[in-house]
């Protein structure tokens, strides 16, 4: 058997941030390769008209759990929800469910965060710092704990070049900056805030620096390791390739592309873009969780889970992918044929911006409006727009995440290990990859079935006459408004024009002779 599955089996376990993109593929792995895990509690935010019961009922009839379902159909009885709201004190998490938790988990996997990158900074310090502090608090009385899993960034220390697996000095001692901005007013944290981030691009990746050192602070007697992922994307191989369900990140990058909304984006063609599979995080996780718990190493290891040093893949490259995949298997009704470019100029991608972007989202308005719509272009492409300056930074540049510890962990697996919990980067094929993230995003994002193929082509299609229609009235207008009217341009059009005639004749009489 897994030595691994095995660690897992009769355990407690608990999870924050599992009804988000990672947390409900570490669920559904859990229960698909460690099926004889005892209970899997889950700490959820109740909403408005909705138990937390509700919420996990409702996730656990997602796609993703379909393997799960076919192995075991009666494994909703594993997963125990627990009331909780990670800004308030300690948690929100109910008397009687702090007794259950400190008397029964036995290990704890800390995914709960904000992600947003445009967050308020006090916001972002509640959920990423001072959630963290209190969790580690109460892991801190769990009684049979073996092994706390922190779930950081690869980006928390994004104003080093090199980042090593180590934990670095904070900008500023984040108990400090809590009690501070306790009790400053919001419009005081908003203007001392770009002074705070200094070289961090966001709130997310300064206060995910800043948790990492809280972990790091209040270690004390607790089994902990830390993973630093890089940017998350669809799954690999498991449960199935491809497996995505937000707009996060590259992801709604990709559906604009696909649709034909994105045009330009400013990147650099060379950056390495870092993309980790979701499933890869998920497998190193567990199986961190396993070897910390298992080797009790003497201080706390830091995993960085990146691609960039041991398989890299460029943004050009992914560009091109991008393009061709949904080329071949294009989104519905889309916009216009998908086609982008990628440049790191900022007056190219401006000019690129007002032509290819706001000038059509602008004509689109208006024709929706004369034929008494609600217009809605300008209102995407500035979103659009919004996202794409979020990314700019991670975008324009390169980084070096060193990978010691990923790799001694993998050289330590058995055979069988290897296998089921797979976070070997170097057997990941690109191409393939982003061809079954894009199809991902088609199918489980937009909910589009692969049966429409054929009407999305042809929709293309009809999109392809359009634009030659268009081009050749503009070519047209230009004729008769400027070269018609000039002596001097005519002499060039009919230049040019009997050059490509020379050209044309040159090349058929060369084919006529080889024949």
């Amino acid at each position: 058997m897994s030595a691994i599955a095995m660690y897992y089996a009769e355990k407690n376990v608990l999870i924050t941030g599992a009804t988000g993109f990672m947390g409900k593929v570490l669920v559904e792995k859990l229960l698909r390769s460690c099926p004889d895990v005892k209970a899997i509690y889950m700490l959820v935010r109740p909403k408005t008209g909705q138990s937390v019961q509700e919420r996990v009922t409702k996730m656990m009839k997602c796609k993703l759990f379909d393997r799960v379902r076919e192995d075991s159909p009666d494994f909703q009885k594993k997963i125990i929800p627990i009331s909780s709201e990670l800004t308030q004190l300690n948690l929100a998490i109910s008397a009687v469910d702090t007794e259950r938790l400190l008397s029964s988990i036995n290990i704890v996997f800390h995914c709960a965060a904000t992600i947003r990158f445009d967050e308020p900074l006090k916001h972002a310090l509640q959920l990423n710092v001072v959630a963290t502090q209190q969790l580690l608090a109460l892991a801190r009385r769990m009684q049979n704990l073996d092994v706390f899993i922190h779930i950081s960034t690869a980006y928390a220390n994004c104003n080093r070049s090199h980042v090593e697996e180590v934990i670095y000095p904070p900008p500023v001692e984040p108990k400090r900056l809590i009690d501070s901005v306790e009790w400053m007013d919001e419009s005081i944290i908003r203007d001392i805030t770009p002074k705070l981030l200094g070289d961090w691009p966001n709130t997310y990746t300064y206060t995910k620096a800043l948790a990492e050192y809280i972990v790091h602070q209040e270690s004390a007697n607790l089994n902990i390791a830390i993973i630093r992922p890089s940017i998350v994307g669809a799954s690999w191989q498991e449960p199935f390739p491809g497996w995505i369900d937000n707009f996060n990140g590259p992801s709604g990058l990709f559906i604009a592309a696909g649709k034909g909304i994105l045009r330009t984006m400013r990147a650099t063609n060379n950056a390495v873009a870092d993309l980790i599979p979701v499933d890869v995080v998920v497998n190193l996780t567990l199986t961190a969780g396993w070897y910390t718990a298992v080797q009790r190493p003497k201080s706390s290891l830091i995993y960085n889970c990146t691609t960039g040093a041991i398989n890299p893949f460029h943004w050009g490259e992914i560009e091109y992918h991008v393009i061709s995949t949904f080329k071949r298997n294009p989104l519905e009704q889309a916009f216009r044929r998908p086609n982008a470019n990628i440049t790191s100029n900022y007056l190219i991608n401006q000019y690129w911006i007002t032509v290819s972007h706001k000038a059509p989202a602008l004509l689109y308005d208006v024709y929706l409006k004369l034929t008494g719509q609600k217009p809605r272009m300008m209102r995407i492409f500035n979103r659009l727009h919004k996202s794409m300056m979020l990314l700019e930074y991670f975008s324009s540049q390169s980084w070096v995440w060193s990978s010691d510890n990923m790799n001694l962990l993998m050289n330590y697996l058995s055979p069988e290990d290897k296998k089921g919990f797979n976070f070997d980067v170097r057997q990941l094929h690109w191409p393939e990859y982003i061809e079954n993230y894009c199809i991902g995003t088609k199918k489980y994002v937009l909910n589009e079935d692969m049966s429409g193929l054929p009407a999305a082509r042809q929709h293309l299609k009809k999109l392809r006459n359009i634009r030659y229609a268009f081009n050749t009235i503009l070519l047209v207008v230009i004729w008769r408004v400027f070269i018609a009217r000039s002596q001097m341009a005519r002499n060039i059009w009919y230049f040019v024009v009997s050059l490509c005639y020379k050209f044309l004749s040159y090349f058929r009489a060369s084919s006529t002779i080889r024949h």
